[in-house]
């Protein structure tokens, strides 16, 4: 795994732009991902296992109608960006700290419309200007307009940073945050989203 070269912070136009994943654009999210996991993973997970997690969601669940890649770009370059797609599968996370019980099944699986959030990044040379945030925001607005209810993500044990973000911008925790992140594994949370009347 390669790091990708670091920019000066952007000062000029900044957008929003939704992509899909074989978009160029795309390719340095990635990258970075790709090496920041493998930073913060390489002692207990194999290259391969970085890479198949890397590889493991097909691109169009990423796409309309159920899913969506937003960049934010600063002067035509990526320097934050995310996606969410439709949660179908069993979650993790303890059902007891569910803010709404109803809203997972038996099996595990979603009782209501469930957007997954993955790939959040920030470029490394980005970071602690709000652009999280603003990902964060954009995709619960999109994710809205898809008509999803309600966010759920994990984050990794070894992502504070990620934590962090997400218990300040209102997301709960389905574990235990007194207990120590590398005992509970993949960090699960959820968020209901506001729906205008």
């Amino acid at each position: 795994m390669t790091a990708v070269a670091a920019r000066p912070a952007g000062r000029g136009t900044r957008e929003v732009r939704s992509v899909a994943m074989h978009d160029p654009l795309v390719r340095p999210l990635l990258d970075e991902l790709s090496h920041e996991y493998w930073t913060r993973y390489q002692r207990v997970l194999s290259a391969e296992e970085l890479r198949a997690e890397m590889e493991h969601y097909p691109a169009q669940d990423f796409a309309a109608p159920h899913g969506e890649l937003v960049l934010v770009l600063e002067d035509g370059e990526p320097v934050a960006g995310g996606a969410f797609r439709r949660r179908a599968e069993p979650e993790l996370g303890d059902p007891a700290r569910l803010t709404r019980p109803a809203a997972r099944r038996a099996d595990g699986t979603p009782a209501v419309r469930t957007a997954e959030l993955k790939r959040i990044w920030t470029h490394s040379a980005h970071r602690r200007r709000g652009l999280a945030r603003l990902v964060l925001a954009e995709l619960e607005r999109r994710a809205v307009e898809r008509g999803y209810r309600r966010v759920y993500l994990t984050t990794g044990p070894r992502q504070p940073e990620a934590a962090g973000l997400y218990l300040a911008t209102g997301y709960t925790p389905l574990f235990d945050t007194g207990t120590d992140p590398e005992e509970i594994g993949p960090l699960a949370f959820e968020k209901w989203l506001e729906v205008a009347p």
